[in-house]
């Protein structure tokens, strides 16, 4: 049986890491192409405050 590293309930002493809820397992992961559209906003709001500031 492992373990877990956050302990919950059974050994929980406080009463604040009682009162949290069980953690979560695991999230699935997100799409490829959110690189692709992080890097093209952040190229856009470059191009878009470098041509402001040249005018």
């Amino acid at each position: 049986m492992t373990r877990r590293l956050v302990t919950t309930h059974e050994a929980a002493r406080h009463p604040f890491r009682r009162s949290l809820p069980p953690p979560v397992v695991a999230l699935p992961a997100h799409k490829d192409d959110s690189d692709w559209k992080l890097f093209l906003l952040s190229f856009a709001a470059f191009f878009t405050c470098f041509y402001t500031f040249l005018l």
